[in-house]
């Protein structure tokens, strides 16, 4: 082998290391960091991503979906390797999905689904947020004996979650001649937000005998209105199962909640976004399932997690 062919060799050999050793990057962008349960997304998907050799950028649109819109323009103009989003708004994402296909970079919802359809290269991680309300407002009628007036707590109605956690609530209570839903407003997944709503509702002296609310946050929410009213005879439903959600359970000032399994959505997707890195085939939807919790199964799921 002459000197010429040896430093091609070299030269070759150098440059098939150096792609191999490459270390992607993913720009993952959050609607709120300020929201317990995409704290709980973050800090998983941060572990998630160091254990598979990722470079992880994460963002905070502070709920605001122009501001959102703005930092994936960014992630591509950054020439990030794949986008991971939990959008603000799951009916406003179609141009960031044009953004990042346009550009060719792999985009992987998380937690909440878009409502639109997504082109190759682009999946979501997740929950059904339907069976969500459904399965919080199945357990919550069971303990009403079937009957009773229920308030409705809802999230932020940008967000396809709350729109499909309602619906599937109203309609287990249509299925009740005994049930009939009397109050429904939004606390935008707030905790602060749902002391105002519900107080309201106690001013108001509204015949509520359960409240079922969208998510954990609001629920706690919706307790401490009624402790501050001295009224411990109403039921509280949340969704999620956060520390806290499973806290209040614990104590006994919820009456149940549905674990929505924040660290199982944040291990499947950074591993849909490695194995798209990979150039290897996915689905376009992975379903992270649900589970009832109550005081009587709270010992056995917190020692099983």
């Amino acid at each position: 082998m002459n000197i010429r062919n040896l430093f091609l060799c070299l030269c070759s050999l150098l440059l098939s290391v150096s792609v191999s050793a490459k270390t992607f990057t993913v720009g993952v962008a959050l609607a709120n960091f300020d929201l317990n349960f995409v704290s709980i997304l973050r800090t998983q998907m941060q572990k998630e991503l160091k254990a598979n050799q990722l470079n992880g950028q994460f963002v905070d649109a502070k709920g605001d979906v122009a501001l959102q819109a703005q930092q994936v323009d960014d992630f591509i103009n950054q020439g990030v390797d794949a986008i991971i989003l939990n959008p603000v708004d799951t009916q406003g994402v179609l141009p960031m999905i044009n953004a990042a296909k346009n550009a060719a970079i792999p985009l992987i919802f998380v937690n909440r689904k878009p409502e639109v359809k997504l082109p190759a290269g682009m999946a979501y991680v997740g929950s059904d947020s339907a069976l969500g309300g459904e399965m919080q407002m199945e357990a919550l009628a069971k303990k009403m004996h079937y009957k009773g007036n229920v308030a409705i707590l809802m999230g932020a109605l940008s967000n396809e979650e709350a729109r499909e956690r309602t619906r599937a609530v109203e309609a287990v209570i249509a299925k009740y001649k005994d049930m009939k839903v009397v109050e429904k407003q939004s606390a935008k997944w707030q905790r602060n937000e749902a002391v105002d709503v519900v107080s309201g509702w106690l001013l108001n002296q509204r015949p509520v005998d359960a409240i079922a609310a969208n998510n954990d946050e609001m629920a706690i929410g919706a307790i401490m209105a009624l402790n501050q009213a001295k009224n411990e005879k109403i039921f509280v439903a949340g969704i999620d199962g956060t520390p806290d959600g499973q806290q209040f359970i614990k104590n006994g000032k919820m009456a149940l909640t549905i674990f929505q399994d924040a660290r199982g959505q944040a291990t499947g997707a950074v591993k849909v976004t490695k194995s798209l890195l990979d150039k290897q085939k996915v689905q376009a939807f992975s379903w992270i399932p649900y589970q009832l919790i109550t005081p009587e199964n709270y010992a056995a799921f917190s020692a099983s997690k």
